[in-house]
């Protein structure tokens, strides 16, 4: 896809959302259900089921999901997908590009080991490696407008109000 063929694509989406902005309000959703014999959940995804469970770091095997894991990497699918679309809106061409995430937690906080160790991730290193002929100061632009518009990003900088039920 070009440049054009993207903002002929949005065009008519745009346009609605200026005209009815009440119809840019996009519920996502998520559900697991919880395993009967052992300490997992199932979680239903576009491209099949997913089983979580615990990190081997708090007495899981390491077989089943992360979900520290699964958090980056709908940072990294976020941030690549909106790279992309960044990138072909500006006309710049990517020859490659790849966007990796660390996460660091601290297994005492969520087994309790330690009352004042932090629970959930507290260190999130984002990187972009790009490989393009576009002049340093538009990969830089890039960069910053990926994160601009990136949701997941932008859900973790600065995070949505959360109730419980």
């Amino acid at each position: 896809m070009n440049a054009d063929e993207l903002r002929a694509k949005q065009a008519p989406i745009k346009r609605r959302y200026k005209d009815t902005p009440e119809a840019a309000k996009v519920t996502s959703r998520a559900e697991a259900v919880l395993s009967d014999d052992d300490i997992s959940c199932r979680i239903k995804t576009w491209a099949g089921e997913t089983v979580a469970g615990l990190h081997a770091a708090t007495g899981g095997d390491g077989s089943q999901a992360c979900s520290a894991d699964m958090l980056l990497e709908a940072l990294v699918a976020c941030a690549g997908t909106t790279l992309k679309a960044v990138a072909t809106a500006s006309g710049i061409a990517l020859r490659h590009a790849r966007v990796s995430a660390q996460g660091v937690w601290d297994a005492r906080g969520t087994l309790g080991v330690d009352r004042s160790a932090p629970v959930g991730l507290t260190d999130i290193r984002l990187h972009f490696d790009i490989d393009t002929d576009a002049a340093p100061e538009k990969v830089k632009r890039l960069i910053e407008t990926t994160e601009r518009y990136c949701v997941i990003l932008q859900t973790l900088r600065t995070p949505p109000a959360i109730t419980t039920a």
